[in-house]
């Protein structure tokens, strides 16, 4: 089966200039891990996924003596633990701001809608890729493959 049978031709995009909240927010309204990310001129410049949104949060963990704390631990430990929590309150805020073309994969791997889809299951595998996006001969992005529409595929044989 070829990539142009089993590919999704209608595609989420965004923009290098859209906002992380936004984008967070439109993955998770559509239901989707990722989607491929276009400059001005409509070229495929990255990929964004929330693998890449992830990696951008700094979780900070309370540092907690839970074994026989000392009297100065118990008084300190309201004002350590507040600390803690208006300084991951803070990089969240900032992680909202920051624009998807300064996280995102630029290193994009594409495969043509002739190919065969057992030919995107070899790339995504090789490369430890989740979607694909499908460009043609004029470099022209004409669709998205994924994970799951190849094993769709395979199902309806």
């Amino acid at each position: 089966m070829k990539i142009q049978d089993a590919m999704e031709k209608e595609v989420i995009k965004f923009q290098v200039d859209d906002r992380i909240v936004d984008v967070a927010g439109s993955l998770r309204e559509n239901k989707i891990s990722g989607a491929p990310v276009m400059n001005k001129e409509d070229q495929l410049v990255g990929i964004i996924s929330e693998g890449d949104i992830m990696r951008l949060l700094e979780i900070h963990s309370p540092h907690i003596r839970l074994i026989l704390p000392s009297p100065l631990d118990l008084i300190e430990l309201p004002v350590r633990m507040k600390y803690e929590m208006d300084e991951i309150a803070e990089d969240m805020n900032k992680a909202a701001s920051v624009l998807i073309g300064e996280i995102m994969t630029k290193k994009v791997v594409t495969i043509d809608p002739d190919s065969d889809i057992s030919d995107a299951a070899q790339l995504m595998d090789t490369h430890d890729v989740k979607r694909l996006p499908v460009v043609d001969s004029d470099g022209k992005m004409v669709g998205i493959i994924t994970r799951g529409d190849i094993i769709g595929a395979m199902v309806r044989g």
